[in-house]
């Protein structure tokens, strides 16, 4: 297949769908959002040093504290549990490993069970 072949048949494409973005607009869809760049999380169940307590505690952030600390929020209200975040980590008390992936999932986020 030619080059001209090639582009002719991506030109037939492009005329045939209309609604594609093209030039500047499809540049900007091409732009990741920040969250959804981020590599994935780790979901892990704490049972030691708590007094007995579990803790799900949500690692692997590459954001500051402050979007941190609003991402725990948004996530403490959703599950209906307490927790804090610190350190670039989320702690959620109780086991809700499923909840959280759900949660994080649901915001864009790439996250597993460890």
């Amino acid at each position: 297949m030619s080059i001209n072949d090639w582009q002719a048949g991506l030109q037939a494409f492009l005329d045939s769908n209309p609604d594609l973005p093209q030039g500047e607009e499809a540049k900007e869809e091409c732009v990741v959002d920040k969250k959804k760049s981020q590599p994935r999380l780790d979901i892990i169940l704490e049972k030691k040093g708590r007094g007995g307590k579990v803790a799900t505690i949500v690692v692997g952030f590459e954001m500051t504290d402050d979007e941190v600390s609003a991402l725990a929020s948004k996530m403490k209200s959703s599950l209906g549990t307490g927790g804090s975040s610190r350190g670039g980590e989320i702690l959620i008390q109780g086991d809700k490993r499923e909840a959280v992936l759900k949660f994080l999932t649901k915001q864009g986020y790439k996250a597993r069970i460890i």
